[in-house]
């Protein structure tokens, strides 16, 4: 089966990060999809971006739709895309402090109004948000997140932590998948989605050991990686 190829916050190299322009423009290059980022405005809407504050300083949590810069756009402009497009989305949702504002429920809620719950994986470095999707929709895919090993007392704790929330993908950092994760991934039935492969070498090493997903910067590179892979 050829790898699912996403577009890292679109084509960053090319357009702004995470605008529409640029997801279209991932689309046009042969890419399945995009991996995006979901927060929430001082307004109560969620947007797509990355930060949590602009690169002027102003906090996403304290402006509104309004006061954003034309490019950068609502969660639900970005579904309206996908749901006419066919894209596919991963949607990183962003961790939140305290008891939380409810992103993860309101994102799961509208990823099924635009019927896009087949299309998408929604993931996060955090395993309270995936808990909170695990309990709203449990139907609906979801990643966990890593950027770093975890491993304590010689015990590995990924395995661990995806298994208690039912995963149906790791989405690890490039560099930490070996030949043990992805026997693991196997036994456990995962499929592993690496980030942010912008290297044709690195990735066709990936797609050999039998990565599920390449999410990449670089649309020309990820075409190319698959264009040779033979599994």
């Amino acid at each position: 089966m050829p790898p699912l190829l996403l577009g890292h916050r679109g084509t960053p190299r090319l357009h702004p990060e995470n605008s529409l322009i640029g997801f279209q423009a991932a689309l046009d290059a042969g890419l399945d999809g995009v991996e995006t980022d979901v927060r929430r405005l001082g307004d109560g809407q969620l947007v797509i971006c990355h930060d949590a504050t602009l690169p002027d300083g102003r906090q996403l949590s304290q402006l509104s739709r309004a006061d954003l810069p034309a490019h950068i756009p609502l969660l639900s402009d970005v579904l309206a895309w996908a749901a006419q497009t066919g894209a596919y989305l991963n949607i990183e949702i962003k961790p939140e402090a305290g008891k939380g504002d409810g992103r993860t429920e309101e994102t799961l809620d509208l990823l099924r109004a635009y019927g896009l719950a087949s299309r998408v994986i929604v993931s996060s470095f955090s395993p309270l948000q995936l808990r909170a999707a695990q309990k709203h929709a449990p139907a609906i895919e979801r990643g966990f997140l890593y950027h770093r090993s975890y491993v304590v007392g010689g015990c590995d704790l990924v395995p661990e932590v995806a298994r208690r929330l039912d995963v149906t993908a790791l989405h690890p950092q490039f560099s930490l998948i070996t030949p043990e994760l992805m026997d693991v991934a196997r036994r456990e039935g995962w499929r592993v989605n690496a980030w942010t492969v912008n290297d044709v070498a690195a990735g066709q090493r990936l797609l050999e050991l039998g990565v599920s997903g390449l999410i990449g910067d670089v649309p020309q590179v990820l075409i190319q990686v698959a264009s040779g892979y033979t599994g």
